[in-house]
């Protein structure tokens, strides 16, 4: 039986939830590790195919944000397939002058020879960033209030 046949390990995914807690440039060369080489991500904003192409935006998120990480609440895994439950804590010195902000979401990993071959992320884009900014962000809020 292979490794991927069998399931993720736990271990592999502890792993991969410690390096976002925080989530920090220097973090990132071990993450990329976590990552099989055509890994397939996406969440509500991109989508990136390859290793190299999740990492560099991984870069570019990373000289964005003053800083991030995330808060695992629950954990649901059934053999190559993981589902967590997270709250992400950010600040962007751009957003809400730079004050922490919070976003709730899920990410749903499937594994493959204990590396993360598909990631899609779920959560809120205007919770995230469209609620924050002025203007816009009293609109969308006015318009989530009448939903």
């Amino acid at each position: 039986m292979t490794a991927s046949s069998a399931g993720v390990s736990a271990e592999a995914i502890a792993h991969f939830r410690s390096l976002f807690q925080p989530l920090t440039h220097d973090g990132l060369t071990a993450l990329a590790e976590c990552y099989s080489d055509d890994v397939d991500f996406t969440d509500p904003l991109h989508h990136h195919v390859g290793r190299r192409a999740v990492m560099a935006y991984y870069r570019e998120l990373m000289a964005e944000v003053s800083h991030c990480h995330f808060d695992f609440h629950q954990q649901h895994t059934q053999a190559e397939r993981c589902f967590l439950e997270w709250t992400m804590h950010y600040a962007h010195p751009k957003v809400r002058s730079g004050r922490t902000l919070s976003v709730a979401g899920c990410s749903h990993l499937t594994w493959q020879d204990q590396r993360v071959c598909r990631h899609r992320d779920y959560y809120d884009v205007g919770e995230m960033l469209y609620e924050q900014l002025p203007l816009i962000g009293w609109a969308v809020r006015r318009i989530k209030q009448r939903l």
